[in-house]
């Protein structure tokens, strides 16, 4: 993986990626004086210091978290009129590999950065390290083009939803659909399952259930690369959504804010329970999650329970992080970056996120806003 850092090779790649992006005209919110991006507070607020702050601020990544991000810039443009902060939803693997060739300086991945992509974060971040913050939380949601089915959830087990993905259940009516759904009408039509095309951060969240949680059924490591052949695609969010919309039969996987209105979800089997999605089930897995084994306090990765057994949990959870460095080579950046994440971290910024008109995320935690706006708080720009 070729890093390019500094002079004109960095300028050429953000203007690239301006010319692509969403361009949002961005002001930062902080409550700090002297560095510009506050002190972690994280309730959005606006200074006469961070009012002066200009430049660009190009981003990239993870198509899940578009709605979100765009409803976060347009908050962001309200404090901060003169910085020109972008975002491009190219998705991760595509998002990783700009901010690492010093295209983007910020960013979202719904998978944590690997130990390569992290030693070359060292030479990217000028000498430090790469920052990855979960400021958005998300089911992952299972929908199905079948109408007249006569439920508002169909429901499937985790070694049902494997099967279906793997290839090995095929028909709509097969016993071990129909078992678990005594009051839906099933109909014999063939079964068309719709991945991702491709490298997605949203694939790997869900074929890393599917690894943890349904056993023998599925015979297939997590992977940001659609495992199976024969299936039908999609790039990007967009694309699966188009896909799952062009013929009745289809189920996929998505980022819930996305599914479209009107088509049916997958309540998952939990325990001795089945569990449709929503904010709050979302919330309930994070919360009973530990921190990734490489975690450190600028990477604040999680290793999420999957295979949950508690009540109440829906566990086909994205945890989507925002990307950074821990420094920049100027002032600006360092700047411009601290206040955009700091806005992203606030209670104002995560509950406009959470409303279902927006992206129905869920709203991270006090404590894990306070440790967010620690790690933001360490951002500097690097010595000479």
């Amino acid at each position: 993986m070729t890093v390019k850092l500094a002079g004109s090779r960095r300028l050429a790649g953000i203007a690239a990626i301006s010319a692509l992006a969403l361009t949002l005209g961005a002001c930062g919110g902080s409550d700090s004086g002297s560095d510009a991006a506050g002190s972690g507070s994280g309730d959005g607020g606006g200074g006469d210091e961070t009012a002066e702050l200009s430049g660009q601020l190009p981003g990239a990544g993870a198509s899940s978290q578009e709605n979100a991000v765009n409803a976060w810039l347009s908050g962001f443009t309200e404090q901060y009129p003169e910085v020109q902060a972008t975002y491009d939803p190219v998705g991760s693997g595509t998002g990783r590999e700009q901010f690492l060739n010093g295209a983007t300086l910020w960013g979202g991945t719904d998978a944590a950065f690997d130990a390569e992509e992290l030693e070359a974060g060292s030479e990217r971040c000028f000498g430090g390290e790469v920052v990855e913050l979960p400021m958005y939380i998300s089911p992952i949601a299972v929908a199905y083009n079948l109408p007249d089915v006569g439920v508002e959830n169909l429901n499937l087990t985790p070694e049902t939803l494997a099967g279906i993905f793997n290839g090995d259940i095929t028909s709509w009516d097969d016993p071990a659909i129909a078992e678990d759904n005594p009051d839906a009408t099933l109909p014999s039509s063939d079964i068309v399952p719709v991945n991702r095309s491709d490298d997605s951060g949203t694939t790997e969240n869900f074929t890393d259930y599917l690894a943890k949680a349904a056993g023998d059924a599925w015979p297939h490591e997590p992977s940001e690369t659609w495992p199976v052949s024969g299936t039908q695609s999609g790039a990007q969010t967009s694309g699966v959504v188009q896909t799952l919309q062009a013929a009745e039969g289809t189920i996929a996987y998505l980022d819930a804010s996305q599914v479209p209105e009107g088509f049916g979800t997958v309540a998952i089997g939990v325990g001795e329970e089945f569990v449709p999605y929503s904010s709050e089930a979302a919330a309930a897995v994070v919360d009973a999650s530990p921190p990734a084994e490489d975690a450190t306090d600028m990477r604040l990765t999680i290793d999420l329970a999957r295979d949950t057994q508690e009540s109440g949990v829906y566990p086909i959870v994205l945890v989507s992080y925002t990307m950074a460095c821990s420094q920049y080579d100027n002032e600006q950046d360092v700047n411009n970056v601290k206040a955009l994440l700091e806005y992203i971290s606030s209670a104002e910024a995560q509950e406009i996120a959470s409303d279902p008109s927006v992206a129905g995320s869920a709203p991270i935690s006090d404590d894990l806003r306070e440790r967010i706006g620690s790690a933001v708080e360490q951002i500097a720009v690097a010595s000479s």
